[in-house]
């Protein structure tokens, strides 16, 4: 047994163990009434946890870069906008009232058609123009954060307190339909990028060599691409914008795992991710009595990942 299959088998019981601690600490005997809530839960967790994890290592593998994720392109300031939106074109009333199917593929769209139309750039310039990229999204980062807040001035405070309950991250309030969408494409995702792993290595390698070993690379490229998308709008849609989480996590499994191949990191960044939000929550909710929120230490933690990514003494432009 190799040392890589052993640091799996390792992470995956510590998530095993993460999930029984979520799912039966301090149950009481209500099984009926704990189980299939806490079930719930967990299904979102480990939804956030691969869509946000994978969407942010394969984005730093065609990038060729470890601090770039979607969240740091201005993804989530345009989920709080198109919150905010909605609120102050239907009202407090109106906008608790919209169906959450059809919210939810609002949302998707909404996400996925920015997510591509950035990324337009990254192909354009055959992913050597990252500067130029990373300016774009912080560009539409400021404006969709300052729409928002000239919204959220011009709206009475009811539909502002909506609005802001909106435009945090939740686990507690998913939708089992929502969830069950979710999970569909997740697993669907799963399968394909799995099957892409060995090209998804060879895209570490350079826009060239992925052309000379006979990958069309554009082609290619929107493909990944568009599965980003998909997994940034679906987590997104889901529970609310998590910022920095999937540079965290990516962060600590490039450093647990020693090797670049895919067929290694997806799993790992998976079990790191659902580890961390597992664990996390199942601390936070039973043993603080939720006195603290797990999103808060996660973002915190991972801007503070970022800023070592950024200043510390390594290459990564």
């Amino acid at each position: 047994m190799t040392k890589d299959i052993k640091k799996i088998i390792i992470l995956t019981l510590l998530l095993l163990i993460a999930c029984a601690a979520f799912l039966l600490w301090h149950a009481n005997g209500n099984w009926d009434f704990v189980l299939p809530l806490r079930a719930k839960k967990l299904a979102a967790l480990l939804l956030v946890a691969y869509s946000v994890g994978v969407s942010t290592l394969l984005f730093q593998t065609l990038t060729n870069n470890p601090i770039l994720t979607p969240s740091v392109l201005g993804f989530d300031t345009l989920y709080v906008f198109l919150q905010t939106l909605l609120v102050a074109m239907l009202g407090s009333f109106g906008y608790t009232q919209m169906p959450l199917m059809g919210k939810f593929f609002l949302e998707l769209g909404v996400m996925m058609g920015a997510s591509l139309l950035l990324f337009q750039m990254l192909l354009r310039q055959g992913g050597r123009d990252l500067a130029r990229m990373i300016l774009i999204g912080v560009i539409f980062g400021v404006l969709f954060r300052s729409l928002s807040s000239l919204l959220e001035r011009i709206i009475d405070p009811e539909e502002f307190a909506v609005a802001q309950a909106n435009t945090f991250a939740s686990f507690n309030t998913v939708n089992l339909d929502m969830l069950t969408i979710g999970g569909a494409i997740a697993a669907l995702s799963a399968v394909v990028l799995w099957r892409e792993r060995y090209r998804l290595d060879v895209h570490l390698l350079g826009r060239d060599q992925v052309t000379n070993l006979g990958i069309h690379y554009q082609k290619h490229t929107l493909w990944i691409l568009l599965w980003i998308s998909v997994l940034v709008a679906t987590a997104t849609a889901t529970v609310g914008p998590v910022s920095f989480f999937g540079l965290l996590v990516c962060a600590l499994a490039n450093h647990f795992s020693g090797s670049l191949k895919h067929s290694l990191r997806l799993p790992m960044v998976f079990l790191v991710a659902a580890m961390m939000l597992v664990g996390g929550q199942a601390i936070f909710e039973h043993a603080l009595g939720m006195k603290a929120v797990l999103s808060v230490v996660v973002e915190f933690a991972g801007g503070l990942v970022f800023l070592w990514l950024v200043l510390g003494k390594r290459k990564v432009l």
